[in-house]
């Protein structure tokens, strides 16, 4: 299982980084959407994903996590292949929101099945730092694959055989994954449900280390992904050639800032699961202050393409293996999906909240003083994870 886990998060991760960077620069070549609309979309894909993460990671904890998995594979390759049909606004605000949806049915589940199935709890910490790391492979090769494919046919074209592939890894999933040391729960179905989701939200209540985690995601995720949709167009301002075509370029500083993520989850692996993990959370919210100051104010591309592979390099990978290694730590097996889907509501919620603050400050403002918007987040978070947790266990 262990084996077949790593293959598919590497699969998925090729497909959805390959897709992703050519949407990215679809989205703005193609449908010429404005930063404003780019930020707004994700902050309404939060908002739909908000609502279906407890149903989605309740469904997980009683009927099955890795039937969750397929239907996420389902719908994620639906909302793929519909994105290259489509270049208006609404019909794209659409697609993303059912790719938002689409994840809704993964977060958790994903983490919860390998951690059960595996029943090592002395060795998952090391499983998920090796998913991981197989993500970052994943997500040079599709970069490299994708991006490669784009220039050499067209981007919509790219985007809908990106999305058929994605489908069709349900197929994988539904072979190849067990579900041994799972029991579904047979009968009264929606009060066994909304006693998990009652046990999942004491936990999370009573915990101030979850607490903490949870308000230091809402800070980061917003902040980052706010960001991450912006990178695009701020580096297009900035004069990054369009020729021979931008797809190129933005595979190149992908895969850039995979090779820095590589190196530092390689030289953190042991570190983020131990004691220093909220140092190491505030250190990487310190890195994200300095990526968006120097992207915020860069003169030139390059200064620009340095600051987006600090931020995708450093500070994403960390706060998010940091984050889902300090959940799975402090819960447990019968509400393990669920909780894990409570820290994916606190990442839709940042996304919401912070997304359209930044987003306003982009449409009334600019481009650069939304970036600071952004470093300010940052700023926050990085005070937040200094505060003690009273807990003696390390993460």
């Amino acid at each position: 299982m262990e084996v077949a886990f790593i293959r598919w998060t590497w699969l998925r991760a090729v497909l959805h980084n390959g897709w992703w960077l050519v949407t990215s620069v679809y989205l703005v070549v193609d449908a010429g959407l404005s930063p404003a609309e780019l930020v707004l979309i994700g902050a309404v894909q939060g908002a739909f994903a908000l609502v279906f993460e407890v149903p989605a990671g309740v469904i997980a904890d009683t009927i099955s996590r890795k039937w969750s998995l397929v239907v996420s594979q389902l719908l994620m390759g639906t909302a793929m292949i519909a994105t290259g049909l489509f270049e208006s606004f609404p019909a794209l605000l659409a697609t993303q929101v059912l790719w938002g949806i689409s994840w809704t049915f993964a977060s958790g589940s994903d983490v919860a099945l390998i951690t059960d199935e595996l029943d090592r709890p002395d060795e998952i910490n090391l499983v998920l730092t090796r998913a991981a790391r197989a993500q970052l492979t994943g997500a040079a090769t599709g970069l490299i694959l994708l991006g490669l494919l784009a220039w050499a046919t067209r981007r919509d074209v790219t985007i809908v055989i990106a999305g058929a592939a994605m489908g069709a890894l349900a197929l994988y999933v539904a072979l190849r994954f067990t579900e041994h040391n799972f029991v579904p729960v047979r009968t009264a179905r929606w009060s066994t449900s909304w006693r998990t989701f009652r046990r999942g939200l004491t936990l999370v209540r009573r915990s101030r280390a979850l607490l903490l985690i949870f308000g230091a995601t809402f800070l980061v995720n917003g902040a980052s992904d706010a960001a991450g949709r912006l990178t695009q167009k701020q580096l297009l301002d900035l004069g990054l050639p369009t020729a021979p075509d931008p797809v190129i370029w933005f595979t190149g500083l992908g895969v850039a800032g995979l090779v820095v993520r590589a190196i530092v989850l390689r030289l953190a692996a042991r570190r983020i699961s131990g004691a220093h993990a909220g140092t190491d959370y505030a250190l990487a919210a310190l890195a994200g202050v300095l990526s968006m100051l120097l992207f915020a104010f860069a003169w030139e591309p390059v200064v620009g393409a340095i600051a987006v592979v600090l931020l995708t390099g450093v500070v994403t990978p960390l706060t998010r293996v940091i984050s889902t290694i300090w959940v799975n730590a402090r819960t447990t097996t019968d509400i393990r999906a669920t909780t894990h889907s409570f820290l994916s509501q606190v990442e839709y919620l940042g996304e919401i909240v912070c997304g359209l603050a930044i987003s306003a400050v982009a449409r009334l403002a600019n481009l650069p003083l939304a970036l600071v918007g952004c470093a300010v987040l940052f700023a926050a978070t990085a005070v937040l994870m200094r505060q003690p947790t009273n807990e003696d266990a390390a993460v």
